[in-house]
């Protein structure tokens, strides 16, 4: 097999020709791609400049100066974040995993009735101002968690461990927000709080028996309120239902007692004035008026006079039937 030689034969001059351009190329490649910076959606870039603040700029692609004279830090600035305490998700999904391991420290506080108790929550806030952000706080995230655990175990410390665990859960998470905001905005660290969320509170593991039972207590406690509160909104307008319409009767009833007794003192006043007028004659009608109302409800009698008691054998008054009573 035969062997072949090559031999690559490059022309000094050219490269003195072509050098300087091959560099200043390259250098301008260089700096086109340095100086190109891509903004998310939901980010703002902050921009410094010898290690000066120098400009925010938005969304979408930015031009900097190359070679690292001007630095950029995105900031999620349109992103809910969060701050976990006494656990961490290993795995968020649907079916999120936890750990509680480690984290004990952070989660362990002592209530004012000097009880022991583990609480997890979750801080969920927005960067509302990149430049304070960055600047007017060294590490505002490790700042942050410092704050909330100072302003949850501040909370805790003033109510008694009953109140942590069962009643006062909201109201303690509610008072934490508004302190922890508080301190945002004294430290001004462009910072918002969105909310704080308990997640677990429970009682240290020798006495959790106990306070679960506790807890179920009050449970039904309130279940047995809420029923008799039912009970009573069922029974109680009914009963006034009833009362008022009974209220009702007696009153149409003593309105048309009193009307028809004002309707007959009328009348004896109008006959009253009538026989004042004519004794006889009014006493003649009264007379016939009231045996007319009367005879009929006596039955068949037979009214004979006194002096003849001769024609009683031809009446057969025997055979005349007295009506039944």
């Amino acid at each position: 097999m035969s062997e072949k030689n090559y031999e690559i034969n490059i022309n000094p001059d050219w490269i003195k020709k072509y050098l300087g351009k091959i560099v200043i190329g390259i250098f301008l490649l260089l700096a086109i791609f340095s100086s190109l910076r891509t903004v998310g959606p939901e980010e703002e870039g902050v921009v410094v400049q010898l290690g000066e603040y120098n400009r925010t700029v938005q969304p979408g692609l930015n031009f900097m100066l190359p070679f690292g004279i001007e630095k950029m830090y995105k900031i999620p600035v349109q992103r809910q974040l969060k701050q976990e305490f006494g656990f961490r998700t290993t795995n968020a999904g649907r079916s999120s995993d936890y750990v509680k391991s480690g984290y004990g420290d952070e989660s362990m506080m002592l209530t004012g009735d000097l009880n022991l108790t583990d609480v997890e929550w979750v801080v969920q806030y927005r960067i509302t101002d990149s430049f304070k952000y960055l600047f007017k706080v060294r590490n505002a995230d490790k700042t942050l968690r410092d704050m909330s655990e100072s302003a949850m175990r501040k909370i805790v410390g003033d109510r008694t461990v009953n109140e942590v665990l069962t009643v006062g859960r909201q109201e303690v998470a509610s008072s934490v927000e508004v302190l922890l905001q508080s301190m945002c905005d004294d430290y001004e660290n462009g910072i918002r709080i969105d909310q704080v969320v308990l997640q677990d509170v429970n009682p240290p593991e020798p006495v959790k028996p106990s306070f679960n039972a506790v807890n179920q207590a009050q449970q039904e406690r309130e279940t047995l309120i809420n029923q008799a509160e039912a009970e009573y909104n069922r029974v109680i307008p009914r009963a006034r239902g009833e009362a008022e319409e009974t209220i009702e009767l007696a009153e149409a009833y003593a309105l048309n007692r009193v009307n028809r007794s004002i309707g007959e003192a009328e009348r004896f006043k109008a006959l009253y004035e009538a026989y004042m007028k004519a004794p006889e004659v009014t006493k003649q009608r009264i007379y016939l008026e009231t045996m007319e109302k009367i005879l009929p409800k006596i039955g068949n009698k037979i009214i004979v006079d006194e002096k003849g008691n001769n024609v009683l054998p031809l009446l057969n008054i025997d055979k005349v039937k007295t009506p039944q009573q």
